[in-house]
């Protein structure tokens, strides 16, 4: 019984490894780009203190901020394929959905205006960092739709990140947005994230 239990556990296990997505290294040369609205953008502090800024530096790599304040993903998707051409990158971190849900614009809308951005990037060989965000919940990690995606598309999901840090007062400019520190922690995170996952 003792070994029945153990295979059930080491198959589990497997499954599990088989299921964590992992990410081609990205070249020092290659770019990386931050596609989302304001928390791409970095509202509540100066471009600088932005997370896409701070990861460049943490990374050694050019990350693109491609971050517009107020974006929903409908005009997200209208506006991703020219922000494509132009910087070719090797790998898209994609954080967007926020404006959708602050709107209550409907979540199956929202999942499949990130789903088409997630092809977009497919068709040109670019590999994708899904960064969910929060629902309108006091316990919500991320909205589920994000989850669903990247088991979808085999995809890298920082599910919780977000939802953590806005539960935390001193990283915020506003109810929404963070401050310099907060973005830090960002980027951190997402640095991290890239290393554990071979990009880095």
């Amino acid at each position: 019984m003792n070994i029945l239990k153990t295979l059930i556990v080491c198959a589990a296990l497997a499954v599990s490894a088989c299921n964590k997505a992992k990410l081609d290294a990205v070249p020092r040369h290659a770019t990386i780009l931050a596609f989302g609205d304001s928390l791409t953008a970095g509202k509540g502090t100066s471009k600088e203190s932005s997370y896409p800024a701070v990861l460049a530096q943490l990374s050694g790599r050019k990350v693109v901020n491609a971050g517009v304040s107020g974006e929903t993903t409908a005009a997200g998707l209208r506006r991703l394929p020219a922000i494509l051409d132009k910087t070719n990158p090797e790998l898209l971190l994609l954080m967007h959905g926020g404006n959708d849900i602050l709107r209550n614009l409907g979540a199956a809308q929202a999942k499949a205006n990130l789903a088409a951005m997630i092809e977009l990037a497919a068709d040109r060989r670019i590999q994708v960092v899904l960064i969910g965000v929060p629902e309108k919940k006091l316990l919500s990690s991320s909205a589920p739709y994000y989850k669903e995606l990247a088991e979808e598309f085999n995809l890298v999901l920082e599910e919780s990140l977000i939802s953590k840090l806005l539960k935390k007062p001193a990283l915020k400019s506003d109810a929404v947005h963070f401050n310099a520190e907060g973005y830090s922690e960002i980027a951190k995170s997402l640095h991290n994230l890239l290393q554990d996952r071979g990009a880095l």
